[in-house]
Formats: structure tokens, sequence, C-alpha cells
């Protein structure tokens, strides 16, 4: 799955409310097919949002030192 670069969370909130504009205008307009379409595209743009949320409040602040690989029979 690809990650949304938290970078672009203000680019990401544009476009949920163009979908959003774009659907109020389909359904003036009686595209109904649009509006169901648009929907579905909100509905994910919605989800990647709450996904980088959720990221960014459980993201570790600090790195972990690992330490370093043992390899057997490797000197």
């Amino acid at each position: 799955m690809l990650r949304v670069d938290p970078a672009q969370r203000r680019r990401l909130e544009e476009i949920i409310r163009n979908l959003t504009d774009r659907i109020d205008e389909a359904r003036a307009n009686g595209w109904l097919g649009e509006v169901q379409g648009l929907q579905v595209s909100a509905e994910a743009a919605r989800n990647k949002l709450a996904t980088l949320d959720r990221l960014a409040r459980n993201r570790p602040r600090a790195s972990v030192d690992l330490g370093m690989p043992i390899i057997s029979g490797e000197r």
C-alpha cells in the first residue's frame, strides 16, 4: 500500500474539499452516476487522511538503535 507523504496533508485536504464541491455540483445537475463515483473518491481520500493522522499519532518520536547484526562464521 502506498503511504501519503505527511508534507502533502494540505494538498489532500484540498482534494477532499474539491471533491465535495464537485459532488454538490453533480447533484445539482442530476448526474447521479457522477455523484456515486465522486463519493467513492472522496471516501478514499478521507481514509488516507485518517491513516495519515493515525500514523502521525503512533510514530515513534526518537530513533531506535537496533545494533549491528552478527553473522555466524564471520570474524
